[in-house]
């Protein structure tokens, strides 16, 4: 009916807009109607058509989503997820700070329409048409016999259900698994170990079963963690370590956990050129992330929860007084050009930097394979959050040959974890600038520059100093 009237309105259109012709052959002046569009818009369920929203803010159900976490409204499409009932839930990815979220109600998804006086037969027979749902995958599963008793019917919809249940992964072993490992991430909290912790536990824990492992099994937990030939010898420790927890909150019996002997690798330290290069080919937020774990050799999570509070743009101080680790809280003196990067973020929440650690890692893994690939120095793909941090205390080191003043910067409660960080390397220049100081405020004025006493002479009377160029 709807097509019928759809020529309709075209046929109309056309002979509205045709000419009429006279007899001696000219053409009467008539008004041509415009023709309408051919292309036409699309169709609900009762046949009329729709207005399509527009492009500038991303729509729901005709209200205007916004990131749950920064509250903008800038947003892209992010794909779709398609749930147990095989209904697609459109993800959102926020363009501000990278956090990834999904729509409420899954996509075309259609209510019951309510009877009304004014509905015609035709359209209730659509609603009713529409809002019937096909067979579920049980149903499809289970094969029909004709003449099957009743016994034979259950057992056939009980193997149904299993084969079901292997193929979405959803087994009565797993459905266990996951419920033990909430318990046990509920049971930190309680505790009192950090969000960053917990999630650390759960991934592993997850992997764990993921890859067949049998969490009240202790032997099918080291079965599956020797098989894993891609984990190294840290990582299957810390499994070890994680899963021992585990089994102290549900008072399962490990008597022999395996022993696995991590060697410690010397970090990579880059360059800073190298550095500056890839600050200045990431993006406004990310550069100033970066530059910021350049100046403070702060932890990624310490300078995501930096607050405008923390920062003092007068006298170009930084504050972490959010430590990780059961650090110690520290201040740092940085430079303007920092300042200025800051200032020039939006203050559009509490935090500096609003945004997930998953997200912001995304985002700079991205800007640095881009920047690596254009500029052709592989080196760049090494560079990490945590690589500045460990640049920090190697230039630190170099500079003061003092090692209490690298564990101050590091925030170090005992001296043995900054020896793991500060790295005694060679650097290729071996020449010095030279001066000499006649005064006492000469050498005060050198020795705060960061120049070091040669020696004194006694002919002149004035004392060497000497700096690494």
């Amino acid at each position: 009916m709807v097509e019928a009237e759809v020529g309709e309105n075209l046929s109309s259109t056309r002979a509205s807009s045709t000419p009429k012709r006279l007899k001696n052959g000219k053409l009467d002046s008539v008004t041509v109607q415009p023709r309408r569009s051919s292309k036409l818009q699309p169709k609900n369920a009762l046949g009329d058509t729709t207005r399509i929203a527009g492009a500038h803010h991303a729509r729901s159900n005709g209200q205007v989503l916004a990131c749950p976490e920064c509250g903008t409204q800038k947003l892209f499409k992010d794909g779709l997820r398609y749930l147990f009932d095989g209904a697609a839930v459109q993800r959102w990815l926020c363009r501000n700070c990278g956090y990834r979220f999904s729509e409420k109600e899954p996509r075309g998804s259609t209510r019951p329409l309510q009877k009304t006086s004014g509905m015609s037969q035709e359209s209730q027979h659509v609603s009713i048409i529409e809002t019937q749902s096909l067979k579920g995958e049980l149903a499809i599963l289970v094969p029909c016999r004709v003449g099957a008793s009743e016994g034979e019917a259950k057992n056939l919809e009980e193997e149904a259900r299993q084969e079901l249940a292997q193929r979405e992964g959803t087994t009565q072993t797993a459905v266990d698994a996951k419920g033990k490992i909430l318990e046990f991430a509920w049971h930190l909290r309680k505790q009192g170990r950090t969000p960053g912790t917990i999630s650390v536990y759960v991934k592993y824990l997850t992997a764990l079963v993921k890859r067949g492992a049998d969490l009240n099994s202790p032997e099918s937990v080291k079965d599956v963690i020797s098989q894993q030939e891609h984990w190294g010898p840290s990582t299957k420790k810390q499994a070890c370590i994680i899963y021992a927890a585990f089994c102290l909150k549900h008072r399962i019996n490990w008597a022999d956990p395996p022993n696995y002997k991590p060697q410690r690798k010397l970090p990579f330290i880059p360059l800073e050129k190298e550095i500056d290069v890839l600050i200045a080919a990431c993006g406004q937020r990310t550069g100033t992330i970066l530059q910021t774990l350049k100046e403070t050799g702060a932890r990624i999570g310490e300078v995501l929860a930096l607050k405008w509070t923390d920062v003092d743009s007068e006298h170009c101080t930084i504050s972490i007084n959010n430590p990780e680790k059961n650090s110690n809280p520290r201040i740092f003196k940085v430079s303007n050009k920092l300042i200025s990067m800051l200032n020039a973020l939006p203050k559009i929440s509490v935090k500096i930097f609003s945004g997930l650690n998953a997200g912001v890692s995304s985002n700079f893994r991205q800007q640095r394979r881009r920047a690596a690939l254009k500029l052709q120095n592989p080196r760049l793909s090494q560079i990490h959050f945590h690589t500045l941090r460990h640049w920090k205390a190697t230039m630190e080191f170099a500079k003061t040959k003092n090692i209490l003043h690298v564990m101050q910067v590091l925030g170090h409660k005992n001296i043995q974890n900054t020896m793991l960080y500060t790295q005694l390397i060679q650097f290729e220049s071996d020449e010095y600038h030279v001066a000499r100081a006649k005064t006492s405020t000469e050498e005060d004025e050198l020795i705060k520059v960061g120049f070091e006493l040669v020696r004194y002479d006694d002919v002149e009377k004035v004392a060497i100093y000497r700096k690494r160029k």
